[in-house]
């Protein structure tokens, strides 16, 4: 098990005291969240939670909030010490060793139950483990392209790129040393390169569209041959210059703002991030569908239940559930949010009447949902920790020492079936 600092200890203590010194009886149910008084997704909790409660007369839900830095750490230490929350809200890449230790209660008599319908539920395929319905999905996206329309038109670029080929292009015409001192300031694309989750997330667009996944079946695939093409892809872009090196997905976005960076993939938040860009940047940034297909999406949060409470709370802890994706409240969760939400079929009408590209964010989720896309690979969820960490080790080495895209495939094969057994 996982050892944790005094800091997380004390922290864990303290929330799980004040748990158990709470009603034990069904009357209140507990719930813990970083999204606790956020803008948008906090409003949201509170919408469900009122909704709830209205609903179950004499039923409160205490909402107490865990800073999202210390929270996999906390809530471990909860469930591990037989007191976790009557809620369970978890990220969707931190549930599985809590489903793995028999923590989660599989949900899926419940949904035969009562008939729920999760066909088409985006990114719902992420909380089935071990053949049973851990949770149920909160949040998928996918990611779109952010490009300067005024970098792309003075580089000769009339359109936004649509597939590898364009996009290479663009990349290449819009990559300058605009003031002529002999070093590039403008860059035609921005690919995180330091490593983590995002670096991983930026390969993959190029490996999808070259028909690869770092999974097939569960199994680790990193030595297929879409996955080799899609690192030849990325070390294009390093060996020509065409990104920034060293730098995060943060530091793309704030080169985004600028105005010194033509093309950028990124969630819907993108376009949230930009608004800060000066008044002259900001009128020649726009978005568009990625060029590459599928485009990424990827989970974010979910919804589910401890195993280790009375069927009678269970019972009331599948009715909030239930409340949390019932129709209305996956309607309120796009106004509130800012983003589509998993359920399909949602009328987003008023939401693409506010923000002029919700309808680009609806479009691309679907098509990423429908082939099953998801930033964490199948079948190395527990491991992914390591195994971003591995890819970006084999990746540096063979930008630094310019192996081919075929040994760099076979070290990173060989590295995660090291750690995946």
């Amino acid at each position: 098990m996982k050892r944790f600092t005094k800091t997380l200890a004390v922290t864990a203590l303290s929330l799980s005291t004040a748990l158990t010194a709470m009603p034990a009886a069904a009357e209140t149910l507990t719930f813990v969240s970083w999204m606790k008084g956020e803008p948008g997704y906090g409003d949201w909790w509170n919408e469900v939670i009122a909704k709830f409660e209205a609903e179950h007369e004499g039923v409160n839900v205490e909402m107490t909030k865990v800073a999202r830095a210390e929270y996999a750490d906390t809530m471990f230490t909860m469930f591990a010490g037989g007191n976790p929350p009557d809620i369970v809200h978890l990220a969707a890449f931190e549930y599985q060793p809590f489903a793995d230790e028999g923590w989660m209660e599989p949900l899926d008599a419940y949904i035969a139950r009562d008939g729920k319908d999760l066909a088409g539920w985006a990114g719902q395929g992420t909380c089935e483990w071990e053949g049973q319905t851990a949770c149920i999905m909160l949040l998928y996206t996918a990611y779109v392209m952010a490009y300067n329309e005024k970098l792309l038109a003075e580089a000769g670029i009339t359109e936004p790129p649509s597939d590898w080929a364009s996009y290479l292009a663009a990349a290449q015409a819009a990559t300058k040393d605009t003031d002529g001192d002999g070093t590039i300031d403008q860059y035609g694309v921005g690919v995180a390169s330091t490593g983590g989750a995002n670096m991983m997330h930026d390969i993959l667009h190029y490996v999808l569209d070259a028909g690869g996944a770092w999974t097939v079946d569960g199994k680790p695939a990193f030595d297929s041959p879409g996955v080799i093409e899609g690192l030849e892809r990325f070390k294009t872009l390093y060996a020509e210059g065409l990104t920034p090196r060293d730098l995060g997905a943060g530091d793309m976005r704030q080169l985004m703002k600028e105005g010194r960076l033509a093309i950028r993939l990124d969630g819907p938040w993108i376009w949230n991030i930009v608004q800060g860009a000066e008044p002259e940047i900001l009128a020649d940034l726009k978005l568009a569908p990625s060029p590459f297909d599928p485009p990424v999406g990827g989970t974010s949060n979910v919804i589910g239940m401890p195993s280790d409470i009375s069927d009678e709370r269970k019972e009331l802890v599948w009715d909030f559930i239930q409340t949390a994706t019932s129709q209305e409240m996956q309607q309120r969760f796009a106004t509130l949010g800012s983003s589509p939400a998993p359920m399909p079929g949602l009328d987003y009408a008023a939401e693409a009447a506010s923000n002029p590209y919700f309808t680009l964010f609806a479009e691309s989720n679907e098509r990423a949902a429908a082939a099953g896309v998801d930033r964490l690979p199948k079948g190395l969820e527990i491991e992914f920790n390591e195994v971003t960490k591995l890819l970006f080790r084999e990746a540096q080495r063979m930008l630094i020492e310019d192996l081919s895209a075929e040994e760099a495939a076979k070290n990173i094969q060989d590295a995660v079936l090291k750690i995946a057994g």
